[in-house]
């Protein structure tokens, strides 16, 4: 079964992510934390396959947070989450180890939904959450 884990302090917004995904792949288990202590145990018990991390967070920063998951669980996809659609938040979150980088303002939900597709197509799962064979 495929894993994902949304990291974001903000209720709404975290609770909608997970609405959208859910409805587009309703194979995947997903569960939530609202903050770094509550994320660094759901990873620990969960092991997520994906991760969706916001950049800032209470008592903790994603970006240190992301270092830390990755450097512990390295297949780990990580997507990072911001209001702010900077450069030097791209770069800090790349260099951490994000493999992704989504701005919670500008990005669509198709955008959203593609970006999860295509990483599940390259891990070879299928449209229905089977192991298959990934994508040449």
């Amino acid at each position: 079964m495929f894993r994902a884990l949304i990291v974001e302090d903000n209720t709404i917004f975290r609770q909608s992510l997970k609405e959208m995904i859910v409805r587009h792949f309703p194979f995947m288990l997903i569960d939530e934390a609202g903050d770094g202590k509550e994320a660094r145990e759901k990873v620990r018990t969960l092991c997520p396959d994906l991760i969706f991390m916001d950049i800032k967070l209470p008592g903790e920063s994603g970006l240190e947070l992301t270092k830390a998951i990755k450097t512990r669980h390295k297949k780990t996809i990580i997507i990072m989450l911001t209001n702010y659609d900077l450069p030097e938040y791209r770069r800090a979150a790349y260099r951490c180890g994000a493999s992704y980088f989504i701005a919670k303002g500008s990005s669509t939900r198709g955008e959203v939904v593609g970006m999860v597709e295509s990483i599940l197509s390259d891990l070879g799962f299928d449209s229905k959450g089977q192991k298959g064979t990934a994508r040449p």
